[in-house]
């Protein structure tokens, strides 16, 4: 066991962590200001939420030992078993504790990027069953496909360093299920849904992209040239993202805006992701840089596709998670990783359609059981919150509480 390597994880993890609290700063000022408490509860409380159902059954389906490359085994429930010892499999020079931990983070994260599709609109109970559901039957099995040993996409060959499937275009694609099952927000089309505090999204961006460098370069596991690499690469892609959302922005709107600054960067750190441990830096400033351009068009498809996703879930990391993992089958090199595989440019066409097939795998999978996850909670409980409700917002309504004091 490494101590320096246990370090580096377990701050990588602190640091994840600070990224739930930085999306609800980013997602609460996008809203209204009768719905910001509403927005924050629901990043906060998944924190809570899905930190214990992560310890109780979520680590064990998702590394615990395979079956059929399908899921995992449910032999380490309530983390029997799992110590202050390394894991052979997962870290071998830190505490599998710490890789445990380090990974719930990834967990939490991951359904409280989908809460911004439905913003404004969801009712508490509905949202807390939903968060479970989701954790418990997309993120858990997707997790053990892509990283646990065994999972059948890690088994094919595909390349995903930090989250591009099982966190990005998970979440993404989930996203836009949910946009079309709980349907539109009041006034979708006529009203104009103006973000109340701007400063709070930049202050919850720049949280996010402190937060990502233990997202990215925490998932090399030790604290080698590795996670250097990733540290450098994640960072590029976020700053040439931010620039061409800016510049595109500007082109087709003739203004730059500091929403589009912030989206463009979050934008450039979803696309790297996938991509961080195995690229190297003038390949992250282009797969950044198309990224914020991609990612710009994409919430501007909701638009004339209909849909509601109010705060551009499915643009920003479903569009940014599929074009990052799809330019890793691109740009991967051997050099920068031995332990991955060398991408088209660098002379392995296979690798892109590996990376083509789970792309799809994850958005068929993820899409099928969000509606039907959505199905069932509306049959239980009902998914949405009332026209009255609504038009007074969540915050009174729901907490009884108010943002604001005037």
């Amino acid at each position: 066991m490494n101590s320096g390597d246990t370090v580096f994880v377990l701050l990588s993890a602190a640091l994840v962590m600070v990224m739930t609290p930085g999306l609800a700063l980013f997602y609460g000022g996008m809203v209204r200001s009768k719905n910001v408490l509403g927005t924050l509860m629901q990043s906060f409380f998944i924190l809570g939420v899905i930190s214990i159902e992560w310890v109780l059954w979520g680590y064990t389906m998702s590394f615990g030992p395979d079956h059929g490359g399908i899921i995992g085994g449910l032999s380490m429930l309530g983390l029997k078993g799992v110590g202050m010892t390394p894991s052979p499999d997962y870290g071998s020079t830190i505490p599998q504790l710490a890789f445990m931990i380090f990974q719930c983070m990834f967990a939490v994260i991951t359904p409280a990027l989908i809460t911004g599709a439905f913003a404004e609109r969801m009712k508490f109970g509905a949202f807390v069953l939903f968060t479970l559901l989701w954790a418990t039957f997309v993120y858990n099995p997707l997790c053990h496909w892509v990283w646990g040993v065994g999972g059948w996409m890690g088994k094919l060959g595909a390349l995903d360093f930090a989250g591009g499937t099982v966190v990005h275009i998970s979440s993404g694609i989930s996203a836009l299920a949910a946009a079309l099952i709980v349907g539109k927000r009041l006034g979708y089309g006529t009203t104009s849904f103006i973000p109340h505090n701007l400063p709070m999204t930049l202050t919850g961006a720049a949280l996010l992209w402190f937060g990502w460098f233990g997202f990215n370069a925490g998932s090399a596991l030790a604290a080698d040239g590795l996670a250097a690499s990733a540290f450098v690469v994640t960072h590029l892609a976020s700053a040439a993202a931010a620039v061409s959302w800016i510049v595109f922005e500007w082109i087709h709107r003739g203004k730059p805006t500091t929403l589009g600054v912030a989206s463009g960067a979050v934008a450039g750190l979803v696309a790297i992701t996938p991509a961080s441990g195995f690229v190297g830096p003038m390949s992250s400033l282009i797969i950044g840089f198309l990224g914020g351009a991609f990612c710009y068009g994409g919430v501007l498809l909701k638009t004339r596709l209909g849909y509601d996703d109010s705060l551009d879930v499915v643009g920003v990391h479903g569009v940014g998670g599929t074009w990052g993992a799809l330019a890793t089958g691109l740009f991967a090199s051997t050099e920068i990783n031995a332990g991955g595989a060398n991408g088209l440019f660098f002379g392995n066409p296979g690798q892109l359609w590996i990376q083509f097939v789970s792309v799809v795998a994850t958005m068929a999978f993820a899409f099928i059981m969000t509606l039907i996850i959505l199905k069932v909670v509306d049959m239980v409980m009902g998914l949405r919150i009332s026209e009255e409700e609504e038009r007074m917002g969540m915050d009174t309504t729901i907490h009884n509480e108010a943002g604001y004091t005037y």
